[in-house]
């Protein structure tokens, strides 16, 4: 009976995902641990393996087709004669006669050589000596003609993996004297390159989405070598995800200005120590750190709104969002923040922005915020009225840091590091007085930071 390939659990909190691509076709063999499908939550991009060797017998689920998790998404078979449609293999003749074709010409000592047998079949399934042998592993040693007693297994239990048969090969290729080949004639000219084809037209008009129901838009007209570049799902999202938070919240924003130059004496006095420990201690941190104060202090701004009431959140979950250029933004979550030290949410900084670069990141890594901080400071910029990050309540933007001269007691002119913090924040949730305590123990938290 065909195995159910069902849609995962991808994280806490993620109940559906979107079927990106299948990485396999109907009838194409598959491994246990091999990526077959991508789906896409939110803004992560997934690659599920198989659960076990077999092959792809139906696919239920088209790309694009978001479901529930545990949904299936396809059917397995996974012992031989399960309605698998598979390409019909030649026969061990017709193997041979091809092989006298292609196959180089051996020297006369190689004939006595082992290699020199005609070649065994395997089929997949169970072997009495060799155990599992899954159908990409048949596929690939009847291709090239390889005896799976010599392949060293280094799965489960010691089953022969792809891996293994390829690492085979390889080790085979190097061990193998160079073939002698005749010198060739020279290639004719190449023909000249044809010339592209005409893009398809534009349509006159491009629809657009209303950002709030009952507004309908201006249809956008393309001008003359106008080009249309589909959407991603990540910018798809984004999008989806900031109309919403700027149609169901009421935003306001408050800005203040911090001196940093006790933080900057800080790090600087530090970074050799965190250096050493593989950690790169950037300004990011100690923003977190200062926004775990305020939350502590004013707790009402880690909470999230719903219209039974005020969803008051005892830990704090700091989203810290990262820049991807131009493919988007990503928010990844630093669980429990209000348990770390400084050089931990460092460490977590650094881990997360370095795999959300690298689509590394699991679904569940980005879900669970309970507020948002966002560097927006790292390309210049010196300040911003960001967007919330539903479900927080608010969201911290950080400037550029920028040396000023400013006054201090006494009318004393000095040269700081400043930068200016602002606070997006839900008026349903918080009042303007509120929101500017929240950031006045954010900028006190900054500019007493201790000196060791």
């Amino acid at each position: 009976m065909p195995l159910e390939f069902r849609m995962p659990r991808l994280g806490e909190g993620v109940i559906e995902a979107t079927v990106s691509r299948w990485l396999k076709k109907e009838g194409e063999p598959v491994e246990e641990g091999e990526p077959i499908v991508e789906v896409s939550t939110d803004k992560v991009d997934t690659e599920i393996p198989a659960p076990t060797d077999g092959v792809l017998q139906k696919i239920l689920v088209p790309e694009g087709e978001t479901v529930p998790v545990d949904t299936v998404l396809a059917l397995i078979a996974v012992e031989e004669g399960e309605g698998i449609a598979v390409a019909p293999q030649a026969e061990p003749a017709a193997v041979a006669e091809a092989a006298q074709v292609t196959a180089p010409q051996a020297a006369p000592a190689a004939a006595a050589t082992p290699t020199a047998a005609p070649p065994t079949r395997w089929r997949p399934g169970r072997h009495p000596e060799l155990g599992w042998i899954s159908p990409l592993v048949a596929k690939l040693a009847n291709e090239h003609g390889v005896d799976l007693h010599q392949v060293k297994g280094t799965g489960l239990r010691g089953r022969i993996t792809k891996r293994d048969v390829l690492a085979y090969l390889e080790q085979r290729a190097k061990a193998a004297p160079a073939p002698v080949t005749e010198p060739r004639p020279a290639p004719a000219p190449a023909p000249p390159p044809e010339a592209p084809a005409a893009p398809a037209p534009l349509p006159e008009a491009l629809t657009v989405t209303p950002p709030e129901p009952g507004v309908q838009p201006k249809p956008v007209v393309p001008l003359p070598g106008d080009e249309l570049v589909p959407l991603t799902n990540m910018r798809k999202r984004i999008a989806e995800h900031m109309v919403y938070s700027k149609r169901v919240a009421p935003h306001a924003t408050t800005v203040m200005e911090a001196d940093l130059h006790r933080v900057v004496a800080h790090r600087n006095a530090h970074k050799a120590e965190f250096a050493r420990q593989g950690v790169r201690l950037t300004f990011t941190p100690y923003f977190v750190v200062a926004a775990v104060k305020a939350l502590q202090a004013y707790p009402v701004v880690n909470s999230s709104w719903t219209d039974q009431g005020l969803l008051m959140h005892k830990v704090i979950n700091i989203g810290i969002a990262v820049s991807l250029g131009e493919k988007g933004l990503m928010v990844p979550v630093i669980k429990n923040a209000h348990t770390l030290s400084l050089l931990g949410i460092a460490q977590k900084v650094q881990d997360l922005a370095e795999r959300a670069r690298k689509g590394a990141l699991q679904p569940d890594e980005i879900t669970g915020s309970t507020f948002s901080v966002t560097n927006h400071g790292v390309t210049g910029s010196l300040f911003a009225t960001p967007i919330i990050n539903q479900p927080n309540v608010a969201i911290l933007g950080v400037g550029a840091i920028k040396k000023r001269v400013v006054v201090l007691e006494g009318d004393v002119l000095a040269i700081r590091p400043m930068v200016y913090l602002s606070l997006s924040f839900d008026h349903r949730v918080i009042d303007g007085a509120v929101a500017d305590m929240f950031l006045a123990k954010v900028v006190e938290t900054l500019e007493n930071w201790p000196k060791v």
